[in-house]
C-alpha cells in the first residue's frame, strides 16, 4: 500500500504595514551612525603645522587645544603647578600666567610648528608654538619662568636659541634665576 502523503501547507505571507514613524527612527539611526564615523571621538592622532585655537592653558610649558589635543613645548620645562608636595612649585604660577596672557593676546589662537619627534611618551604633541609674533617656548627662557631641556631630541639651531635665552635670564636674574623662593 502506498503511503499518502501529507499535504503541504502553504503559508501565506501577510505584509504588516509598519508605521512612518518607526521608518522615521530607522533613518536617523542610519544618520547618526554616519556622522558618528566623521566626527572624531577622541584627540586627533596627528596634527599638521598651522593655526590652532586653545581651550586651555595647562601650565606654564602644556596647552590643550579646542580639537582636544594636548601639546607641550618643546626644550622647556616649567615649574610645576602641582609639583611634588601638591604644592606649586615656585614660579609655575607666573609662567602659567604668562602663556595665559600671550594665548590671550593673540586671540585665543596659536601658531604651532612641529620637529623630529611628533610626540612625547605620555601622548602629547610636541610643539614650537607662536602666539602673534612671540615665539612662547623661547620667552619663557627668556622671561626666567622655564629651563631648557637641551637633552632631547629636536633641532640644533633651536637648542642654541634656547640656551641663549636661558643665558639672558640668567645674567638678568630673572624668575627661576632670581634666587627668591615664592
Amino acid at each position: 500500500m502506498a503511503r499518502r502523503q501529507k499535504p503541504r501547507r502553504r503559508f501565506i505571507r501577510r505584509r504588516i504595514p509598519v508605521p512612518w514613524w518607526i521608518w522615521l527612527i530607522i533613518l536617523g539611526l542610519m544618520i547618526l551612525g554616519r556622522l558618528l564615523r566623521l566626527w572624531p571621538t577622541g584627540p586627533p592622532g596627528y596634527l599638521e603645522p598651522g593655526f590652532y585655537s586653545v581651550a586651555q592653558v595647562v601650565d606654564g610649558d602644556t596647552l590643550r587645544l579646542v580639537n582636544g589635543a594636548r601639546i607641550r613645548l618643546i626644550g622647556v620645562d616649567a615649574p610645576e603647578l602641582v609639583g611634588p608636595s601638591g604644592e606649586p612649585e615656585p614660579f609655575a604660577r607666573e609662567a602659567t600666567e604668562f602663556v595665559r596672557r600671550l594665548v590671550s593676546l593673540s586671540g585665543g589662537q596659536v601658531r604651532l610648528e612641529f620637529d623630529s619627534v611628533l610626540k612625547d611618551r605620555y601622548g602629547r604633541f610636541l610643539a614650537y608654538v607662536y602666539a602673534n609674533d612671540f615665539f612662547v617656548n623661547e620667552e619663557l627662557l627668556r622671561q626666567g619662568l622655564a629651563r631648557s631641556r637641551l637633552e632631547f631630541s629636536f633641532s640644533t639651531s633651536m637648542k642654541a636659541r634656547f640656551r641663549r635665552a636661558e643665558q639672558e635670564a640668567r645674567e638678568a636674574n630673572r624668575g627661576i634665576w632670581s634666587g627668591q623662593v615664592q
